[in-house]
């Protein structure tokens, strides 16, 4: 190992992380109150439960401590049996609203110096679209930065989501890991230091086996990014048998599912360091695997089930490869994406998934099969009890914060889940993941109060989560916008979510404004490259 792994560290700090600027010490929103009742809801708790409405929600400090049943649809709602405002309460009158409970974002970095370096638009993206909880994987902006802005959003000084550290493995340390005693060490000081796990990219087999097995002993969760310069020798069954609780993405995985090979059909001339041959050639890496229910795919389905795996798959952060300009054109780039992210995006042979100088028709192809076979066993696996968590890994090819989660609820869908299965991998799956569902991940007597408030149902359109909602039809023929979250509840704050995206334009505003800045796509005269 020794040396590779030193590789692997050094090719991920490419990804654009380095320190971004701290969130202001302002509080966007209102309360917690002693008491906040929200009113005549419909209400989607995120168990796998059915909507069910008009319902009383009652929160007292932080903390729901009644669900009543307080009518019935069409019908008007008896005042008189409903729960009583105290004195010092707050009540919202949502009639026609929708409740959910805050959504985790199990991928979710938080900016990078050339990428997006202000740590308030992240933040406010995410609050904006209901994101309640954010894992932070391989806390690029260095763990003290990162247990810093955790601290201050639990106690309300920040308007942040409540944050889960997980530094990425070797993180400050001054010399490559070389063996087992010193991953043991590591891992030793990272939970003394505060962190809630680690994010692996891959190691020599004794190094990932003695990290694990010393961090699952500490208690700590753990998530692996199984980088193809290591997996050849240490697949995700290899990391899960020694106590990974979670894979991101999709790499290992079709590893583990080869039944005439080890290693995937690497052209003679492909170059791992080179984005395009990485990313085409892992278009086709699915193909190589064993098919959907055959022998070696239930076999390796069954094991993981077995080990009680999480699945995290960010399904959204890959799709421009099967639909380029989908992905470049999205709507809410001109308003929300800020110059510095856009020129990070842009076709580049140094910049983390800025490989769009060459991509065509015959790589969007091989990678919609990809997706295809991806997203039957990611289903399967969740059909059989199997636990997936919805991860966005946003700030990256083309893929913007609070947006790129949504989208991953409608990728979710694509692959086979029913709309309360999509809400239950946003919540309660996550929650679970992170060891923290006894407090969120739910909309049940004794959590904490993560809630979030639209006037649209999401179950019938996951469109009208987005901030910048949903294109509708009206009778009278006018084509209008509808839905994005209207309030975004966290530790018992109320956020206007549509405040805080007017909040993140103003930023973008700005910076443009600054740098003379104006979008334009790659390869026309005033692009920059």
């Amino acid at each position: 190992m020794n040396f590779k792994i030193t590789i692997i560290l050094l090719l991920f700090a490419n990804l654009a992380f380095g320190q971004v600027k701290d969130a202001p010490l302002i509080i966007d929103g209102e309360g917690p109150y002693s008491q906040l009742i929200l009113r005549g809801i419909n209400l989607i708790d995120g168990t796998g439960a059915p909507m069910r409405g008009p319902i009383d929600i009652v929160i007292e400090n932080n903390v729901i401590v009644g669900i009543h049943n307080v009518g019935y649809p069409g019908i008007k709602i008896d005042n008189d049996k409903r729960p009583q405002l105290k004195e010092g309460g707050r009540e919202l009158q949502l009639e026609g609203s929708y409740a959910l409970p805050g959504f985790i974002d199990m991928h979710g970095h938080i900016g990078g110096s050339t990428q997006a370096p202000d740590g308030e638009y992240v933040f406010k993206l995410w609050m904006a679209h209901g994101i309640t909880t954010v894992r932070d994987p391989s806390c690029g902006n260095g763990l003290d930065w990162v247990l810093k802005h955790k601290k201050l959003s639990l106690e309300n000084k920040i308007t942040a989501p409540r944050i889960f550290a997980y530094t990425s493995f070797g993180q400050g340390s001054t010399n490559p890991i070389k063996n087992a005693q010193e991953a043991k060490a590591w891992v030793q000081e990272n939970a003394k230091n505060g962190a809630d796990g680690i994010k692996f990219f891959g190691a020599a087999p004794d190094v990932m086996q003695a990290a694990l097995e010393e961090n699952k002993k500490l208690g700590l969760r753990s998530a692996c990014h199984h980088a193809q310069l290591a997996v050849a020798r240490w697949n995700v069954l290899n990391s899960a048998r020694a106590g990974l609780t979670s894979m991101e993405h999709w790499y290992g995985l079709p590893e583990a599912l080869f039944t005439n090979k080890i290693i995937q059909n690497y052209p003679a001339d492909y170059n791992y360091q080179n984005e395009q041959d990485r990313f085409s050639e892992a278009g086709k890496l699915w193909k190589q695997a064993a098919p959907p229910y055959s022998d070696q795919w239930n076999k390796v389905m069954n094991e993981l089930l077995a080990l009680d795996f999480t699945l995290d798959p960010t399904f959204n952060i890959y799709e421009a490869n099967r639909d380029l300009h989908r992905a470049r054109r999205a709507e809410w780039h001109e308003d929300y994406t800020l110059p510095s992210l856009w020129r990070f995006y842009m076709p580049s042979k140094i910049s983390h998934g800025s490989y769009w100088h060459n991509w065509g028709t015959e790589e969007e192809i091989e990678w919609k099969e990809n997706y295809r076979l991806w997203m039957t066993f990611v289903n399967e696996y969740k059909n059989r009890g199997g636990r997936v968590t919805t991860g966005s890994d946003s700030g990256f090819i083309f893929q913007l914060y609070g947006f790129a989660y949504i989208r991953e609820l409608e990728l979710l869908r694509e692959a086979g889940f029913h709309p309360l299965e999509v809400i239950n991998s946003a919540t309660l799956k996550g929650a679970e993941a992170l060891g923290a569902d006894k407090e969120i991940g739910s909309i049940e007597i004794g959590k904490l109060a993560d809630i979030i408030i639209i006037d649209e149902n999401p179950l019938a359109n996951f469109k009208v989560l987005y901030g910048t909602g949903a294109i509708k039809l009206t009778e009278d023929n006018e084509v209008v916008r509808i839905g994005g979250v209207k309030y975004t509840i966290k530790n018992g704050v109320i956020y206007d979510a549509k405040q805080l995206l007017i909040d993140v334009k103003a930023i973008v505003d700005k910076a443009k404004k600054d740098e003379q800045f104006e979008i334009e796509q790659p390869g026309t005269k005033k692009s920059i490259n």
